[in-house]
């Protein structure tokens, strides 16, 4: 039977060493992304980012199989002209979907961390959720084809889409879909519809609600972009990184 032994470390300790890791690991990642590379092989790299990720996230998670499609550059969600103008400009890309996981993965550390400040007295009750949603709410029909979709994220820089019918909105369609589901599927991008992989189920939030309640809605579904309605109607996105946004307001004030 295995022993257990207390290492005198709170959660909130691991938290930070966690999120202290991953700044690590985003720093030895930046000369990948230069021209002047350094001895560093990008294969050891990856191994000691996916067992990162395995280590916090576990093995099975949404951001184990992100990082492993973006290693592997079988992102659904490649620019036209990356895929147009040959091998080089797919590994760049490649490059950066790396970082875009690495990135998601610490800011979800850091949001986890301000939870446990919240909970001991630091708190946001005050905040509602229309004081940080953002107002860029991008749509998609949903006979669009998955290429259209990552064309439009790109575009105009956002994490999701609102996927409608022609006369409502009937789902939602995030990056970490393109990455993951579109690929675990096989699905090819230039055919295959948005309808394909997208969240059916369109979780919202009204806007006079509090960031709290957004926080624990988005935990329970584990979602990271909440449609925020007024009256039944979307009028804007609350996403992790709003969330990071408030939390660093009230640290300042």
């Amino acid at each position: 039977m295995t022993k257990r032994v207390r290492t005198g470390l709170t959660r909130s300790d691991i938290l930070d060493r966690y999120v202290e890791r991953f700044k690590q690991q985003l720093v030895k990642f930046q000369p990948f992304l230069s021209r002047k590379r350094g001895s560093a092989s990008l294969e050891d790299f990856d191994e000691a980012a996916e067992e990162l990720i395995g280590q916090v996230f576990g093995a099975a998670s949404d951001e184990s199989e992100s990082y492993f499609y973006a290693k592997t550059g079988e992102s659904a969600i490649l620019p036209e002209e990356a895929q147009e103008s040959g091998t080089h400009n797919v590994e760049r890309e490649s490059l950066h979907q790396r970082r875009k996981v690495l990135e998601s993965c610490l800011a979800d550390l850091e949001l986890r961390r301000r939870l446990q400040a919240t909970r001991a007295g630091k708190g946001i009750e005050t905040a509602l959720v229309k004081d940080y949603m953002s107002h860029d709410v991008q749509s998609i029909h949903r006979g669009a084809t998955i290429k259209q979709a990552g064309q439009l994220l790109l575009k105009h820089k956002v994490g999701s889409l609102i996927v409608d019918d022609g006369s409502r909105y009937i789902g939602i369609i995030t990056d970490s879909d393109l990455t993951r589901r579109a690929v675990a599927k096989g699905l090819d991008p230039n055919t295959a519809t948005v309808v394909s992989c997208m969240s059916r189920s369109l979780i919202t939030i009204e806007e006079d609600e509090s960031l709290a309640d957004a926080m624990s809605l988005m935990k329970k579904q584990g979602i990271r972009h909440l449609p925020v309605t007024a009256d039944a109607t979307i009028i804007g996105v609350l996403s992790v990184s709003d969330l990071l946004r408030a939390f660093e307001d009230q640290r300042s004030t």
